[in-house]
């Protein structure tokens, strides 16, 4: 299997391993390959041999095919429609990103609940796309413009409205049921 051929499997490793709570030292101790290696294969700037591949899943007590099939059902490409609503949301709110993924995106359309507070476990961004929003966030005020966006990281309390009619804004934040850590 040559380099272009080598699968993409680092989530699938990076979820395996993170499941059996196992450090890169155990998984690189059991399977004889560096923790060096191990970690571009997670981050998915390495890409293992066939070999390789049964070390390290070995390691995780699991089989290649398990590994591959995993890569494999992460991978998604999907086209949301923009005519398409979203049933389960409120009028003015819909999901740009269908599923349970990574990313979570959301474009809402004119005035939302102005007066609620947010707080999200993990960052997001807000990117208005047509008219006028005012984010409060930790105390300040900040007004956004068609193409302006803000960014928020996790765990930072905000509230947003629309200043303007027709305004939309979409919200891009990493998942709530992700964990993200600091690498």
């Amino acid at each position: 299997m040559d380099e272009k051929e080598a699968p993409r499997v680092g989530a699938a490793v990076k979820r395996r391993r993170r499941a059996l709570q196992l450090t890169l030292a155990v998984v690189s101790s059991r399977s004889g390959l560096s923790v060096p290696f191990l970690s571009q294969v997670e981050n998915d700037r390495a890409r293992p041999s066939h070999r390789s591949l049964e070390l390290v899943a070995d390691a995780l007590e699991t089989t290649a095919a398990d590994l591959l099939a995993a890569a494999e059902a992460s991978r998604t490409v999907d086209v949301v429609r923009a005519d398409e609503a979203s049933p389960a949301l409120p009028p003015g709110v819909r999901a740009i990103v269908r599923g349970r993924h990574q990313l979570h995106a959301l474009e809402f359309t004119g005035e939302q609940d102005a007066g609620r507070e947010f707080q999200h476990r993990n960052d997001e961004l807000l990117y208005v796309a047509d008219g006028a929003a005012e984010v409060e966030a930790e105390g300040r005020a900040y007004r956004l413009d068609r193409g302006d966006t803000l960014y928020l990281s996790g765990g930072v309390r905000h509230r947003w409205r629309a200043t303007e009619a027709g305004t939309r804004l979409l919200v891009v934040a990493v998942a709530e049921h992700v964990e993200a850590e600091e690498e």
